[in-house]
């Protein structure tokens, strides 16, 4: 499943691609049908994400909602290949297609693609958690964030996992995020510290901005400005039983609530 940062580049490249622009949405597949004729042809004033949810906000309240789940995927088409795409039979099943002259974006398999007024949109917003790469000067979602850890008594690794909790985090950065803090995944959420949620937040904000820069999730400091493989980009995801790579102990795995857990329990400890 796609983590926060995935999410954000695509609400970029809406901005980018079609912001201020009439829209022509339709569905090839023909499950998006009636939603696609309700907005067809309404200015995009902006997309934004939350956590793994992407809205497009278009003129007269309406919101188009989008999460693309386990098998969502997005595919774009620039300049000449646009006219190409709409001649060609759509290739796959084509839930959503957003284009104008220029641009155009074939959305399939999402788990969710509908269309909602403003107030579904702000009760689904306020269900999710605060998300790192929407962070505030105030200093109001880091609070949220911390809030919601320490009243809770379930380990900080399935909590980091909870959407309610915080928004975006996905298995890649969960294991990441407690590695680089050094922390245990299965210490409950209020046993930690104001400090320690702190540097996690911290954390998150500048390595999903990493993510959102160069579109790979990049854990480790040193590589930022490189482009490394993939068994490269981090410290413990998906090295179970190699050696850590700060101390040598080997990387364990574990499930934790169905998802994979990857740590080190040498160093967090």
């Amino acid at each position: 499943m796609p983590e926060g940062h995935t999410v954000h580049r695509t609400a970029n490249q809406f901005n980018e691609q079609f912001a201020g622009k009439a829209l022509t949405i339709d569905s090839p597949q023909g499950r998006f049908s009636a939603g696609a004729a309700m907005a067809n042809g309404l200015i995009l004033n902006r997309a934004f994400a939350v956590g793994k949810q992407l809205f497009l906000e278009l003129q007269g309240g309406l919101f188009i909602r989008i999460h693309l789940g386990i098998y969502g995927k997005w595919r774009w088409y620039q300049g000449k290949a646009v006219a190409k795409a709409l001649q060609d039979e759509p290739v796959g099943q084509v839930r959503a297609r957003f284009y104008t002259d220029t641009a155009m974006a074939d959305l399939r398999g999402p788990t969710v693609c509908e269309v909602i007024v403003a107030e579904e949109a702000d009760r689904v917003r306020d269900q999710l958690g605060p998300d790192p790469l929407n962070d505030d000067p105030s200093g109001l979602e880091l609070a949220r964030f911390i809030a919601r850890v320490q009243r809770s008594k379930q380990p900080i690794g399935a909590l980091l996992m909870d959407q309610a909790v915080i928004s975006g985090v996905g298995n890649v950065y969960r294991a990441e995020l407690l590695f680089r803090a050094g922390i245990d995944p299965y210490l409950e959420g209020n046993r930690l510290t104001e400090e320690q949620l702190r540097s996690i937040w911290k954390d998150a904000v500048a390595l999903m901005q990493v993510g959102v820069a160069t579109g790979f999730m990049i854990t480790r400091d040193d590589l930022f400005e490189s482009d490394p493989s993939k068994s490269e980009r981090n410290f413990v995801y998906k090295r179970e039983g190699q050696p850590c790579r700060i101390c040598g102990h080997e990387v364990s795995i574990a499930l934790m609530q169905a998802r994979k857990l990857y740590w080190c329990g040498n160093c967090q400890r």
